[in-house]
C-alpha cells in the first residue's frame, strides 16, 4: 500500500498491518531541516510584479518542498497552504505535487467555514450578536458553508485533491468557547452541513480543533467527520478515554504532547509517544501526530525523538 492508501484505511477505521500512519498539519521547521523558508511564511506581496519565469520557481520549490519533507519524516499525507492563495494558485499547486509524487501521498487543504474562537478583539461583540441578533448570526453562518461547498465542488471539479483539514478552534484549556448548549445552536448544524456536502463531493474530512474538546465530543463526532485531530493532552484530553468513546465511531488523529516537545525531558517525550501509541492503534482508526503541529522555535532533534519511538513502537 502507498502512504496515501494507508492514510485513507486509517481514516476508514480499517485494519492495518506495519507502521501507524503519520503526518502532522504543519512543519515549519524546513528551514532547519532543508535551508528553505516554509511557503506560509514567505511573503508575496510582489507576486504581481514578478515575471511568469519566477513564479514558476516558487511553484516548484514550494512544491518540492512539501514533498521532500513528506518522505524525509514519513508522512502518509500532506496539507497544502496555497501562498499566494487564489483558486488559480491553489489548483497549480495541487497539480506540481501530483506530478512531481503521483499518488504516493494523501493531499489536503483547509476547508472550514464555520465559527472559530474570536480573537481578543472581536470576542465581546460576537458573544452579544449571539444574544442580540441570533437570526443574523444563523445567516451568516449558512452563507459562510454555502461559500465554502462551492469551493469545494471547483476544487472537486479540478482534481488531484483528497480532502480536507478543518481547522476552525471551538475550545481552550478548560473547554468550549460556546457552552455545549450555543454550539450545538451556531455551529453543529453548520458544520454538519459543511462535512456531509464535502463528503458528498467525495473528499474525506477531518475535524481539528485545539483545547478541551469534551463537553462537545458527541456533537462533534455526530457531525460525521472522518477524523479528529488533535486530541489535545495540554488540555487534559485523554486518547484512551477518547478511543473508548468514540473509536468504533471515528479516526482519531494526534495526542502527543507539544509541551512535552519543548519543555520535557526525552524520557518524557518517549513515554508520552508510546502512551498515545499504546491507545490510539488498537482496532485501527488512528494516525500518529502531535498535538498541533511542528512549530517554528521546536528542536528538530525532540521531533526526530518523537519519530524514532513512533518506528520502534507504533508497528501493527
Amino acid at each position: 500500500m502507498t502512504p496515501r492508501e494507508r492514510f485513507i484505511a486509517a481514516l476508514e477505521r480499517r485494519p492495518l498491518t506495519g507502521r501507524v500512519p503519520h503526518f502532522e498539519l504543519v512543519f515549519f521547521l524546513t528551514m532547519e531541516a532543508f535551508g528553505i523558508l516554509h511557503p506560509s511564511q514567505r511573503h508575496y506581496g510582489q507576486w504581481d510584479q514578478m515575471e511568469e519565469k519566477e513564479r514558476r520557481l516558487h511553484r516548484n520549490q514550494m512544491a518540492d518542498l512539501y514533498i521532500m519533507t513528506a518522505e524525509r519524516f514519513e508522512h502518509s499525507a500532506i496539507f497544502l497552504h496555497p501562498n499566494p492563495g487564489s483558486f488559480e494558485e491553489t489548483a497549480r499547486l495541487i497539480d506540481l505535487v501530483r506530478e512531481k509524487s503521483g499518488d504516493r501521498y494523501f493531499l489536503m487543504l483547509h476547508g472550514d467555514a464555520t465559527f472559530a474562537i474570536p480573537d481578543g478583539n472581536s470576542m465581546e461583540a460576537f458573544a452579544f450578536r449571539l444574544a442580540d441578533e441570533p437570526d443574523k448570526v444563523h445567516a451568516e453562518a449558512s452563507a459562510m458553508v454555502d461559500n465554502m461547498l462551492r469551493y469545494a465542488e471547483r476544487l472537486r471539479d479540478h482534481g488531484g485533491l483528497d480532502g480536507f483539514a478543518l481547522c476552525s478552534d471551538y475550545c481552550l484549556n478548560t473547554g468550549p468557547f460556546l457552552s455545549p448548549r450555543q454550539f450545538s445552536e451556531f455551529v453543529t448544524p453548520y458544520l454538519a452541513r459543511l462535512i456531509r456536502g464535502e463528503r458528498d463531493l467525495g473528499f474525506y474530512t477531518i475535524k481539528h480543533t485545539d483545547g478541551n474538546i469534551m463537553p462537545i465530543l458527541d456533537q462533534l463526532v455526530q457531525a460525521g467527520p472522518h477524523a479528529l485531530h488533535s486530541i489535545d493532552p495540554q488540555a487534559g484530553v485523554d486518547i484512551a478515554e477518547v478511543k473508548r468513546l468514540v473509536g468504533d465511531r471515528v479516526c482519531l488523529i494526534g495526542n502527543v504532547n507539544c509541551g512535552l516537545l519543548d519543555s520535557g525531558t526525552e524520557a518524557e517525550v518517549v513515554e508520552n509517544v508510546r502512551y498515545c501509541l499504546k491507545h490510539g492503534m488498537p482496532g485501527g482508526g488512528y494516525i500518529f501526530s502531535t498535538s498541533n503541529c511542528i512549530y517554528t522555535g521546536m528542536r528538530l532533534a525532540r521531533y526526530e525523538l518523537m519519530l524514532e519511538t513512533w518506528r520502534e513502537y507504533g508497528n501493527y
